[in-house]
């Protein structure tokens, strides 16, 4: 099994790529969508949300409500990190459940966000960080997710700095330009992880 942490500040397009390097065949493991499901309403992870953050963090069916944990959080080093405190461990749990089924010469790549800030680097065999330029980033926040600006550039101020990340990589991704360039690069990082795991590509 080949372990990749795959990275990227917010708006550089990690997603895009996991879903690319899925369909190529990797088994991708999303430490976002993980870290959702363990605050769906009923979970040990929101009851203790709640205990810090008080019930107003939540909708009014009891679910999380993301945004406005967001604007607390990320303008507030104290409280993103009593945060992660309670999120990361019980992702960290999962994600171990889901590779332990993942197949021995399986190709595992993690959407791990936070890999940079929270020095995972050393957990993988090859790091691969997605890259855009911050100004890149920030619009696509504004036109794609509807961020206010003071929220985006608030969002990308609390993650690493564009050089930070770079310098945990041994691949680089990118993405400034197209979706057909970006297919190219997942295709050209999905050849060199099959050549490192020593299988090749498979044919599809």
């Amino acid at each position: 099994m080949l372990k990749v942490g795959l990275t990227g500040g917010i708006g550089s397009g990690k997603s895009e790529v996991a879903r690319r390097l899925a369909a190529l065949g990797a088994v991708v493991i999303d430490a976002d969508r993980i870290a959702r499901e363990v605050v769906e309403p009923g979970t040990e992870g929101l009851a203790r949300i709640v205990e810090v953050f008080g019930t107003e963090i939540l909708r009014r069916d009891g679910a999380l409500d993301r945004e406005r944990l967001g604007s607390i959080v990320f303008s507030d080093a104290g409280k993103l990190a009593a945060l992660n405190g309670i999120v990361h461990p019980l992702v960290g749990a999962r994600v171990a459940e889901l590779q332990d089924r993942a197949a021995e010469e399986a190709i595992v790549v993690y959407d791990v966000p936070l890999l940079a800030e929270n020095g995972l680097a050393p957990m993988y065999d090859v790091v691969i960080v997605v890259d855009a330029a911050d100004d890149v980033r920030l619009a696509r926040l504004l036109e794609l997710r509807g961020m206010t600006e003071r929220d985006a550039r608030a969002r990308i101020a609390a993650q690493a700095t564009r050089e930070d990340r770079l310098k945990v990589a041994d691949i680089v991704v990118p993405n400034d330009g197209t979706l057909e360039e970006l297919q190219v690069r997942a295709e050209e990082v999905w050849a060199e992880l099959s050549a490192r795991s020593g299988r090749g590509v498979r044919p599809r």
